[in-house]
């Protein structure tokens, strides 16, 4: 919805745009508390050298204009755009993500659909990493999953031949470098963040930066009371082991998706697969495939899980799955 639009719904519905707009702010700290704006579009402009963190839930936001910034937001149902900003430092999760005439800005991300850059340079990505109490409710409430992230999986609209507009970050990255936890002299001082990559709620995946072993595992988690808590404790589980977690998929599947993704086990699965969306990981490292094989049988034996059967089906199960949650999915 255009600016001006969002003014005259806003009018209509006796709504002050005031709470949902961030405006001409400079050398500050502002946002919205958890519960403030519920689901509502919210706008960011013409703001310099201010930290904003928005600990809530929203349908669209918009970015506008913005210099030496560091933002958080919350779950996005739609779409955030950043236009005409500069030396931004951002912790972002939503269905949709692009910039248009951005230079130099850092976004730690998690989104449904490939990201997508536009006439804008200097961009770096890492997966995000952050923790609020609320922010699980809020994903859920912005109808996103915390296993459905692209983050590196970016589109550039105008690609300069010779050049690079945009780089994924170190693996090691902090996000405390690059936005800081709010001021305990601010109205955030309530609100219990952490960085701490552990705490993610979002799964911190290698995503499209080069594997350092040839040997991936396809594990795979039907639908259940406990299948995020369960997809939680692998990850523990094999990283602890060395294991590194490549990316993860969460996504519905009919009975011919299931034949065509699972081939021989195919008939014992597709009554499991309707019972909801399964949740897939593909793990990475040598021996990855007989960890998880005793991983399964000792830590999750009598829950209903796919795990690769061998090193020399494995990649296949990988490419089988994630091709067709990609296609799924649209990307």
């Amino acid at each position: 919805m255009p600016y001006s639009d969002w003014i005259s719904f806003t009018h209509k519905y006796g709504v002050d745009p005031k709470d949902f707009t961030l405006s001409g702010l400079k050398d500050t700290t502002v946002g919205r508390l958890p519960g403030k704006l519920n689901g509502q579009q919210f706008v960011i402009q013409d703001c310099e050298n201010c930290n904003i963190f928005v600990f809530d839930h929203s349908a669209t936001v918009t970015i506008d204009d913005c210099v030496n910034c560091r933002v958080v937001l919350g779950p996005v149902k739609g779409s955030v755009f950043f236009r005409d900003c500069r030396d931004v430092k951002c912790v972002v999760a939503c269905q949709q993500f692009r910039t248009r005439d951005c230079k130099k800005m850092d976004v730690f991300l998690c989104c449904a659909t490939q990201p997508i850059i536009e006439s804008s340079t200097g961009m770096k990505f890492g997966c995000f990493q952050y923790y609020y109490p609320e922010l699980a409710f809020h994903f859920k409430d912005a109808g996103l999953s915390i296993f459905n992230n692209n983050w590196s999986n970016l589109h550039d609209f105008t690609p300069v031949s010779g050049e690079n507009n945009w780089s994924l970050m170190a693996e090691d990255v902090d996000v405390l470098e690059y936005v800081p936890l709010p001021d305990p002299e601010s109205e955030f001082k309530s609100v219990r963040v952490s960085t701490d990559k552990n705490r993610s709620i979002v799964p911190l995946t290698k995503g499209g930066r080069r594997k350092e072993s040839e040997e991936s595992c396809l594990f795979v988690f039907f639908a259940g009371d406990y299948t995020t808590a369960n997809a939680r404790k692998l990850i523990d589980e094999v990283t602890a082991k060395g294991f590194v977690l490549v990316q993860t998929k969460e996504v519905s599947m009919r009975p011919e998706d299931v034949n065509r993704v699972f081939q021989n086990s195919a008939e014992e699965l597709t009554e499991w697969t309707a019972k909801g969306p399964v949740v897939a990981l593909e793990l990475n490292g040598d021996g990855v495939v007989e960890a998880c094989r005793i991983i399964a049988n000792e830590v999750f034996d009598g829950t209903k899980v796919f795990v690769s059967e061998s090193k020399n089906s494995a990649s296949q199960d990988v490419d089988n799955f994630f091709n067709f949650a990609d296609m799924q999915m649209g990307l």
